[in-house]
């Protein structure tokens, strides 16, 4: 399990639980794409600072291999978003949290490859260290510190689009739209208390797929 070295950022759980309640997020019709859900679990790490769990996809997925994720999937039928968010980081990561444990959701996304993808935040009562991967679906787990959210997100152009391409710097590393999106707005609404919306933000071509 990755760990990164940063500035110590400690919110606590009623810390987030305010600041996503101040934010008013915003939902997206399906209009015909399909639905799904992820998560943000913040976590306890080795020394008590909140983590929240990132993944590596395997490279031998059908879909989007290789590439960070946050622990999501689309939604079963008949099934809410948010409790499709909590089955799937049951499902990918071994970590159970209720409803009691769900502190508020951040914008709806959009994807070029045809989903509405509903963010949550919860708060799991446990260490970082419980995490057990399926590997079917993950192949690396990166214990991110909030600390390492608050660097500046890079935009760029995407060539044909009229849209910006926005890169979130992670260890050396850039992770994209949809999953910096949701990270970049976490970041905003969480620690700096900013209504930044993220919809108008390009997804890298390999990600429409």
């Amino acid at each position: 399990m990755g760990d990164g070295t940063t500035n110590t950022i400690r919110p606590t759980r009623g810390d987030i639980a305010s600041a996503l309640d101040r934010f008013d997020a915003r939902t997206v019709p399906l209009a015909g794409r399909r639905a799904a859900a992820v998560v943000i679990a913040v976590m306890r790490g080795d020394d008590g600072t909140p983590v929240f769990p990132l993944t590596m996809r395997p490279t031998t997925m059908r879909a989007h291999a290789g590439q960070f994720a946050l622990p999501g999937g689309r939604l079963d039928d008949g099934e809410t978003a948010v409790d499709a968010a909590l089955r799937e980081l049951d499902e990918e990561l071994g970590v159970t949290v209720g409803p009691d444990g769900v502190l508020g959701r951040l914008d709806d996304y959009v994807t070029r490859s045809g989903y509405v993808m509903s963010p949550f935040v919860v708060w799991a009562d446990a260490h970082i260290g419980d995490v057990v991967p399926n590997p079917a679906e993950v192949a690396h787990v990166f214990a991110v510190q909030l600390g390492e959210l608050d660097v500046p997100t890079e935009y760029v152009p995407l060539p044909g689009t009229g849209e910006r391409l926005a890169c979130w710097p992670f260890r050396g590393d850039h992770i994209h739209a949809p999953t910096g999106a949701v990270v970049h707005q976490f970041c905003e609404v969480v620690l700096h208390g900013r209504a930044t919306r993220v919809a108008g933000l390009g997804e890298p071509r390999f990600a429409w797929r």
